[in-house]
């Protein structure tokens, strides 16, 4: 008996913790990822031909004045081809202004190799460009090296417009953790993107950004208001709808598993309390000939499946904790025991393992086993109560 308790605490408190650490690391992920997403794109996004250059100063000036906006961008966005050391690799441009790119403070923040010092000094926005570190790394550059680029299309001429190429300097690189971003971008001045790329006077959209990103949905009307019927307005949750919503139903499938899994560890209390039922039956015959009601004796019986219930979720509601606390050191003494990389952010996008405990949600899943504990508890506690003396007492 002792041991079938044992393999029920331990079955409790392993789902109880695997389903803590589970939902903490994907809440984790969607945190950081969300985080650097919005970090290093915009919140709230307009296009079409609303932006006119003569327009496009008191435009961009009115939008900041909208309440909880917090920076107001044109941006230029284009894909090239970039030509390192001997090596190449596709790249996205992103033209901006100095103040606009020191105000990315996910970016200005983590310039890990030379500096910004200048961006957008010169004729046109001048030759100095910011590259994403990853990327730098792929085309064997460094900060002081030229980096050729080489757009699809230039400046129109009488043969059409074709691809324009122009050597820059890189002046330092930047990474974010997130290699989608380290890999894929270079930030140039706003004014050299416009003739490098052929845009003239021209921008390809305005990003906004919030001093809260979860209003981006509720500001869009008066967005539109602002640009009128000529803009084009959207958020960050359509742009990336499709890979939000693949995040959401993992989640909630991961969840719905793992509660399950929680379920059936609970359901060993069933066998063990029919096993100790059996084993006790002469014992209760007898409390019942002594005046024990049936009441008492389900409840001592509800009191020991339940205590296994209650000890385990403990157990599997610190050691699931714990572990996500310490997940740095614990991922960091895994890959020196292994030799290899658990989270590789080539493939997860991210650095590192991210856990973010949501209490509410621990409070939810000790609920959970607490309750599939206590159901599990009653069908035994239950034929305890209904044994009948004279049979358990008839051979004795």
């Amino acid at each position: 008996m002792a041991l079938i308790g044992l393999i029920s605490f331990l079955g409790i408190a392993v789902a109880v913790a695997v389903l803590i650490i589970v939902m903490s690391v994907m809440n984790g992920f969607r945190a950081e990822l969300l985080g650097r997403i919005l970090g290093f794109n915009g919140h709230v996004y307009v296009s079409g031909t609303a932006f006119r250059p003569d327009e496009r100063g008191p435009m961009i000036a009115r939008l900041k004045t909208l309440p909880g906006v917090v920076q107001v961008s044109p941006v230029i966005e284009a894909q090239v081809m970039a030509l390192g050391l001997g090596q190449i690799s596709g790249a996205v441009v992103r033209g901006t202004t100095l103040a606009d790119l020191k105000s990315t403070r996910l970016v200005a923040d983590n310039i890990v190799r030379g500096s910004m010092a200048g961006f957008g000094d010169g004729e046109f926005g001048g030759d100095v460009i910011i590259v994403g570190d990853k990327l730098a790394q792929s085309l064997g550059i460094q900060p002081g090296d030229p980096l050729t680029l080489i757009s699809p299309t230039g400046g129109a001429t009488a043969f059409g417009a074709p691809p324009q190429r122009k050597t820059y300097t890189v002046g330092g690189t930047f990474s974010v953790g997130m290699s989608e971003y380290d890999q894929t971008f270079i930030y140039m001045p706003l004014e050299q993107a416009q003739v490098f790329l052929g845009r003239e006077d021209a921008i390809d959209f305005v990003e906004m950004k919030l001093a809260n990103p979860d209003k981006a949905t509720a500001i869009k009307p008066q967005v539109s208001a602002v640009v009128g019927s000529e803009g084009f307005v959207s958020d960050w949750t359509e742009k990336n709808a499709s890979y939000w919503g693949a995040l959401q139903v993992e989640r909630n499938v991961m969840r719905l598993i793992l509660m399950l899994v929680v379920a059936i560890a609970a359901l060993n209390i069933i066998s063990g309390l029919i096993m100790l039922v059996k084993n006790k039956g002469k014992d209760i015959a007898i409390l019942r000939t002594m005046g024990a009601s049936r009441g008492s004796i389900m409840r001592i019986f509800f009191m020991s499946g339940a205590s296994i219930g209650i000890l385990g979720t403990l157990a599997g509601l610190i050691l699931g904790t714990l572990f996500c606390f310490y997940i740095d050191p614990i991922q960091q003494a895994v890959e020196w025991v292994t030799g290899a990389k658990v989270f590789s952010s080539d493939v997860y996008y991210l650095s590192r393992v991210p856990a973010k405990v949501d209490w509410i949600e621990v409070l939810g899943i000790t609920g959970w086993s607490l309750v599939m504990a206590f159901v599990a508890t009653l069908p035994p506690a239950w034929q305890a109560s209904r044994l009948d003396p004279v049979e358990a007492l008839r051979y004795e």
